[in-house]
């Protein structure tokens, strides 16, 4: 399960979960907030952070976007109403919001990414990104200059 991330967040949003792996993994290129249509007991599992969106990816099938492979864990108290923990779900956004999507995932290299789950306002939202997947030597590069980084900001704070 991944750790909720704190961030500059406003007094109606939580975030359930995050997708650290993402920016990592791919290049950001453009992102959009979404709604999922969920069941009960997932909202229930949502609420007590029972999530992963580490292997999760969003597609277009069908004129429709969807939202696969997010394990949202069973809720105990559900018993016989519990929902399938691994299930397509349907995220929700307006028509031209899903052609310029669409489009874009359509380009050779590009996939629809989640990068976090969160609240707003008890509604259940997920921020889906268009994403390049990294080649091997970019990360090298980016870790590279990551610890750079971090060697100045030691330095300079050993110097003050």
């Amino acid at each position: 399960m991944a750790k909720p991330a704190v961030s500059n967040q406003g007094p109606n949003e939580k975030t359930i979960c995050t997708n650290r792996r993402a920016h990592h993994q791919y290049d950001i290129l453009d992102s959009l907030e979404c709604g999922v249509v969920l069941r009960g007991s997932e909202v229930k599992s949502l609420r007590a952070g029972k999530v992963s969106l580490e292997e999760a990816f969003a597609r277009v099938k069908g004129g429709e976007l969807w939202l696969i492979g997010c394990d949202i864990a069973t809720y105990p108290q559900a018993n016989l109403m519990n929902h399938e923990p691994r299930r397509e779900r349907k995220l929700l956004l307006r028509h031209r919001e899903l052609r310029k999507f669409a489009e874009q995932a359509g380009h050779k290299g590009l996939t629809l990414v989640p990068l976090a789950m969160y609240f707003t306002r008890g509604i259940v939202k997920v921020k889906i990104a268009v994403g390049r997947g990294k080649q091997l030597h970019d990360k090298r590069e980016k870790l590279k200059k990551d610890a750079a980084r971090r060697e100045i900001q030691r330095a300079l704070a050993a110097r003050s």
